[in-house]
């Protein structure tokens, strides 16, 4: 027998079988089906055998393809990068950037002493103005002493002349 014929057999089961009331489905004798799905399996080309572990190996397949694949990459990055680094516009392009880096550093000399030097000229012209500022407080404070030594001059020679009054009259009245 074939497995075309096998199946068809299979099939003439289902359909002659009892039927459930109600449910649609029916009932079917368990060992000759079985008998019959062992018959149909061992007809089987040895095709359908190798496409089964095929089918189940094809995760093992495709990580062992995958991994391959990496390893692959890998090495043709590594072949590239080393390419790039021997090319003639990979030196130059380095040769390039060294002479921007000096440059870079020249001009970072030149700012920082630019900035020293009106850091100088500003604290110089601060010191300055400190310096008048000192000499201007210590004129005006000079000013505001001698203004108030006069006022108490003034004061005290005043007080001195009513005391000086009142002693006379004082003598005065007493003789």
């Amino acid at each position: 027998m074939d497995v075309m014929k096998l199946l068809e057999y299979l099939q003439d089961i289902i359909e002659t079988s009892s039927k459930v009331p109600m449910t649609g489905k029916v009932m079917i004798d368990r060992k000759e089906v079985l008998e019959v799905i062992d018959k149909i399996i061992n007809y089987l080309p040895p095709e359908f055998k190798k496409a089964q572990w095929v089918f189940e190996e094809k995760d093992r397949i495709i990580e062992e393809a995958v991994k391959e694949a990496e390893v692959v990459k890998k090495e043709n990055l590594s072949l590239l990068k080393r390419q790039i680094e021997s090319h003639d516009i990979t030196k130059e392009a380095t040769n390039k950037a060294e002479e921007i880096l000096i440059l870079a550093k020249k001009d970072a000399k030149l700012i920082r002493r630019g900035a020293r030097e009106y850091a100088d000229e500003i604290l110089s012209q601060l010191e300055i103005e400190i310096k008048e500022k000192s000499q201007e407080m210590l004129t005006n404070l000079h000013k505001e002493m001698e203004s108030y030594l006069s006022s108490i001059d003034s004061e005290v020679n005043s007080a001195t002349n009513t005391i000086k009054e009142n002693i006379n009259e004082l003598r005065k009245m007493n003789r």
